[in-house]
């Protein structure tokens, strides 16, 4: 019996192994393509396997959902993550921090950059109206908070940061085919670097595909992966930007 460290994948009953995948093989719909999606589903370590779902995708694509079970546990214990180094805060607190100890608005940029044209990421973030029940940075009065929308080039964005003083760019990354947003962030990171060195603002970026442990790696200051909400990201401007008070 593993222990409280060791787990299995669920899916009938507690620990039988069930998982479900989903993949495209270029192949045309039949019983051929199901045969190879049950041969690759061994390959993959799921055995038995069924198809439970399969449809064409445009000409000679097949796409599949595929249930089975794995033999595979997962040690908790050797999971690595990046825990939250900073307190989350309330609105009030937030707006009290800005005015006590920056003593002046906390100016913030938002954009997509490149060819990416969902703006839904970043509208959640700094709209007022939010995402997940929390308003955005729109909504803190202490923040001026302007969202330049999609496709901006990182250029216009240095020069925008750059005249308006930002303290903060914030950019969400969806569209992620061939890594695009990671190539787009080191191009980000490079471009502020090589125009404003150490003066540079804050760099954050965001998206459902971003891993939060690669900040470093992408030359960037914070990484926020999916579901991050408005008060998180408000909370760690708040705790990068903005020095503790200090007892006298």
């Amino acid at each position: 019996m593993p222990d409280g460290s060791i787990i299995r994948p669920y899916g009938d009953t507690t620990g039988d192994g069930m998982v479900q995948t989903s993949f495209t093989l270029p192949v045309p719909p039949g019983p051929r393509a199901e045969g190879a999606a049950l041969q690759l589903a061994l390959k993959m370590g799921i055995e038995p396997a069924m198809v439970v779902h399969s449809h064409a995708i445009g000409t000679g694509f097949t796409f599949f959902v595929v249930y089975g079970s794995v033999r595979h546990l997962v040690d908790l214990d050797a999971v690595q993550v990046e825990e939250r180094a900073y307190p989350l805060l309330a609105s009030g607190e937030i707006n009290a921090a800005i005015k006590e100890r920056l003593r002046r608005r906390l100016i913030v940029l938002g954009a997509c950059i490149g060819t990416d044209a969902h703006t839904v990421g970043i509208d959640a973030i700094l709209n007022v109206k939010g995402f997940a029940g929390e308003k955005g940075l729109e909504y803190l009065r202490e923040m001026a908070v302007t969202n330049l929308g999609a496709q901006v080039t990182v250029p216009e964005l240095v020069a925008r940061a750059r005249a308006e003083r930002a303290d903060a760019v914030l950019v969400s990354q969806v569209v992620t085919q061939k890594d695009a947003h990671l190539r787009n962030t080191r191009e980000l990171a490079a471009a502020f670097r090589e125009a404003m060195g150490e003066s540079r603002p804050l760099l954050v970026v965001g998206g459902p595909r971003f891993d939060p442990a690669m900040a470093a790696e992408l030359g960037v200051d914070k990484v926020f992966g999916r579901g991050t909400t408005p008060g998180e990201v408000a909370s760690y401007l708040v705790h990068a930007l903005i020095p503790e008070e200090t007892a006298a």
